[in-house]
Protein backbone atom coordinates (compact mmCIF):
# COMPACT_ATOMS: atom_id res chain seq x y z
CA UNK A 1 0.00 0.00 0.00
CA UNK A 2 1.47 3.32 -1.07
CA UNK A 3 1.65 6.21 1.36
CA UNK A 4 -0.06 9.44 0.34
CA UNK A 5 2.35 12.31 0.89
CA UNK A 6 0.77 15.56 2.07
CA UNK A 7 1.63 18.68 0.02
CA UNK A 8 3.22 20.33 3.07
CA UNK A 9 5.60 17.37 3.43
CA UNK A 10 6.41 17.52 -0.28
CA UNK A 11 7.21 21.23 0.00
CA UNK A 12 9.31 20.63 3.12
CA UNK A 13 11.44 18.07 1.29
CA UNK A 14 11.72 20.37 -1.73
CA UNK A 15 13.10 23.13 0.50
CA UNK A 16 15.41 20.71 2.30
CA UNK A 17 16.88 19.57 -1.02
CA UNK A 18 17.23 23.18 -2.18
CA UNK A 19 19.38 23.89 0.89
CA UNK A 20 21.31 20.61 1.02
CA UNK A 21 22.49 18.38 -1.81
CA UNK A 22 21.78 14.79 -0.74
CA UNK A 23 22.00 13.30 -4.23
CA UNK A 24 25.44 11.76 -3.57
CA UNK A 25 24.08 9.47 -0.83
CA UNK A 26 23.02 5.92 -1.75
CA UNK A 27 19.21 5.41 -1.70
CA UNK A 28 18.50 4.20 1.83
CA UNK A 29 21.18 6.38 3.40
CA UNK A 30 19.65 9.35 1.61
CA UNK A 31 16.18 8.37 2.81
CA UNK A 32 17.31 8.19 6.44
CA UNK A 33 19.37 11.39 6.31
CA UNK A 34 16.58 13.37 4.69
CA UNK A 35 13.85 12.10 7.00
CA UNK A 36 15.94 12.78 10.12
CA UNK A 37 16.65 16.31 8.88
CA UNK A 38 12.99 16.77 7.99
CA UNK A 39 11.97 15.77 11.53
CA UNK A 40 14.48 18.09 13.20
CA UNK A 41 15.05 20.97 10.74
CA UNK A 42 18.73 20.42 11.50
CA UNK A 43 20.87 20.20 8.37
CA UNK A 44 23.93 19.28 10.44
CA UNK A 45 22.63 15.72 10.73
CA UNK A 46 23.94 15.17 7.19
CA UNK A 47 27.46 15.17 8.64
CA UNK A 48 26.61 13.84 12.12
CA UNK A 49 24.81 10.60 11.21
CA UNK A 50 26.78 7.37 10.83
CA UNK A 51 25.20 4.85 8.45
CA UNK A 52 26.17 1.93 6.24
CA UNK A 53 24.12 1.35 3.08
CA UNK A 54 24.65 -2.43 3.06
CA UNK A 55 23.39 -2.68 6.64
CA UNK A 56 20.38 -0.54 5.77
CA UNK A 57 19.56 -2.74 2.78
CA UNK A 58 19.53 -5.85 4.98
CA UNK A 59 17.52 -4.12 7.71
CA UNK A 60 15.03 -2.79 5.16
CA UNK A 61 14.43 -6.33 3.91
CA UNK A 62 14.02 -7.70 7.46
CA UNK A 63 11.67 -4.87 8.41
CA UNK A 64 9.45 -5.44 5.38
CA UNK A 65 9.53 -9.20 6.02
CA UNK A 66 7.91 -8.54 9.40
CA UNK A 67 10.78 -8.37 11.90
CA UNK A 68 9.58 -6.89 15.20
CA UNK A 69 10.33 -3.29 16.11
CA UNK A 70 11.27 -2.50 19.71
CA UNK A 71 11.40 1.03 21.09
CA UNK A 72 12.71 2.42 24.36
CA UNK A 73 9.84 4.85 25.04
CA UNK A 74 6.26 5.39 23.91
CA UNK A 75 7.21 8.71 22.31
CA UNK A 76 9.31 6.79 19.78
CA UNK A 77 6.45 4.35 19.18
CA UNK A 78 4.05 7.25 18.63
CA UNK A 79 6.29 8.59 15.88
CA UNK A 80 6.51 5.27 14.00
CA UNK A 81 3.43 5.52 11.85
CA UNK A 82 3.20 2.25 9.94
CA UNK A 83 4.18 -0.47 12.38
CA UNK A 84 3.16 -1.65 15.83
CA UNK A 85 6.07 -1.55 18.25
CA UNK A 86 7.08 -3.37 21.40
CA UNK A 87 7.67 -1.05 24.37
CA UNK A 88 7.94 -2.48 27.88
CA UNK A 89 8.73 0.73 29.75
CA UNK A 90 5.43 0.74 31.64
CA UNK A 91 6.21 -2.75 32.99
CA UNK A 92 9.81 -2.02 33.93
CA UNK A 93 11.16 -1.40 37.42
CA UNK A 94 14.51 0.13 38.30
CA UNK A 95 16.81 -1.93 40.46
CA UNK A 96 20.35 -1.93 41.77
CA UNK A 97 22.60 -0.92 38.89
CA UNK A 98 19.73 -0.89 36.39
CA UNK A 99 17.55 2.02 35.29
CA UNK A 100 13.90 1.58 34.39
CA UNK A 101 14.80 2.12 30.71
CA UNK A 102 17.46 -0.59 30.85
CA UNK A 103 15.04 -3.03 32.51
CA UNK A 104 12.48 -2.28 29.78
CA UNK A 105 15.02 -3.30 27.14
CA UNK A 106 15.70 -6.56 28.97
CA UNK A 107 11.95 -7.28 29.20
CA UNK A 108 11.48 -6.48 25.50
CA UNK A 109 14.30 -8.84 24.55
CA UNK A 110 12.57 -11.61 26.48
CA UNK A 111 9.51 -10.93 24.31
CA UNK A 112 11.10 -10.70 20.87
CA UNK A 113 14.42 -12.56 21.00
CA UNK A 114 17.02 -12.07 18.26
CA UNK A 115 16.49 -10.42 14.89
CA UNK A 116 14.45 -7.36 15.88
CA UNK A 117 14.97 -3.75 14.90
CA UNK A 118 15.66 -1.68 18.02
CA UNK A 119 14.89 2.05 18.02
CA UNK A 120 16.34 3.97 20.96
CA UNK A 121 15.77 7.70 21.01
CA UNK A 122 15.62 8.68 24.64
CA UNK A 123 17.72 6.81 27.17
CA UNK A 124 21.45 6.11 26.80
CA UNK A 125 21.06 3.42 29.51
CA UNK A 126 18.61 1.59 27.23
CA UNK A 127 21.22 1.48 24.48
CA UNK A 128 23.90 0.40 26.95
CA UNK A 129 21.68 -2.46 28.15
CA UNK A 130 20.95 -3.59 24.59
CA UNK A 131 24.69 -3.82 23.98
CA UNK A 132 24.99 -6.19 26.97
CA UNK A 133 22.43 -8.60 25.50
CA UNK A 134 23.00 -11.18 22.79
CA UNK A 135 20.22 -9.57 20.76
CA UNK A 136 21.60 -10.23 17.26
CA UNK A 137 19.58 -7.26 15.97
CA UNK A 138 18.62 -6.67 12.36
CA UNK A 139 19.40 -3.01 13.09
CA UNK A 140 19.88 -0.69 16.05
CA UNK A 141 18.71 2.88 15.55
CA UNK A 142 20.71 4.33 18.42
CA UNK A 143 19.94 8.03 18.67
CA UNK A 144 19.50 8.78 22.39
CA UNK A 145 19.83 12.40 23.39
CA UNK A 146 21.53 14.10 26.32
CA UNK A 147 24.67 15.43 27.92
CA UNK A 148 25.24 12.38 30.11
CA UNK A 149 26.07 9.15 28.34
CA UNK A 150 24.42 9.80 24.97
CA UNK A 151 27.52 10.33 22.83
CA UNK A 152 29.37 7.62 24.75
CA UNK A 153 26.61 5.03 24.30
CA UNK A 154 26.47 5.75 20.57
CA UNK A 155 30.24 5.40 20.30
CA UNK A 156 29.95 2.03 22.06
CA UNK A 157 27.25 1.01 19.57
CA UNK A 158 29.55 1.80 16.64
CA UNK A 159 32.43 -0.04 18.30
CA UNK A 160 30.21 -3.11 18.84
CA UNK A 161 30.06 -3.85 15.11
CA UNK A 162 26.27 -4.27 15.23
CA UNK A 163 24.32 -2.96 12.23
CA UNK A 164 23.35 0.53 13.28
CA UNK A 165 22.18 4.03 12.62
CA UNK A 166 23.84 6.42 15.06
CA UNK A 167 25.32 9.87 15.28
CA UNK A 168 28.47 11.30 16.76
CA UNK A 169 27.10 14.20 18.80
CA UNK A 170 24.95 14.35 21.95
CA UNK A 171 21.86 15.30 19.99
CA UNK A 172 19.15 12.86 19.02
CA UNK A 173 15.77 12.15 20.53
CA UNK A 174 12.50 10.36 19.99
CA UNK A 175 11.49 12.28 16.87
CA UNK A 176 14.72 11.66 14.99
CA UNK A 177 14.91 7.99 16.05
CA UNK A 178 11.35 7.42 14.82
CA UNK A 179 12.16 9.32 11.62
CA UNK A 180 15.11 7.03 10.87
CA UNK A 181 12.92 3.95 11.19
CA UNK A 182 10.10 5.59 9.20
CA UNK A 183 12.55 6.22 6.36
CA UNK A 184 13.02 2.46 6.05
CA UNK A 185 9.30 1.80 6.40
CA UNK A 186 8.38 4.34 3.73
CA UNK A 187 11.08 3.29 1.27
CA UNK A 188 9.50 0.94 -1.29
CA UNK A 189 10.48 -2.67 -1.67
CA UNK A 190 11.09 -4.29 -5.05
CA UNK A 191 7.48 -5.54 -4.92
CA UNK A 192 6.01 -2.05 -4.47
CA UNK A 193 5.25 0.55 -7.04
CA UNK A 194 7.28 3.73 -6.39
CA UNK A 195 5.79 6.00 -3.77
CA UNK A 196 5.23 9.68 -4.25
CA UNK A 197 8.16 11.94 -3.55
CA UNK A 198 9.65 12.20 -1.01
Amino acid sequence: MNRVVHPIEQESFRRLRARLDTSHFPPLTRAVVERVIHSSADLAYADDLVLDEAELVKAHAELHAGAPVVVDVEMVAAGITRRACVCRLKDARPGPGMTRSAHAIRLAYEDVGPGALWVIGCAPTALEELLRLDAAPALVVGLPVGFVGAAESKAALRESGLPAVSNVSEKGGSAVAAAALNALLYHPTSNDSPEETP
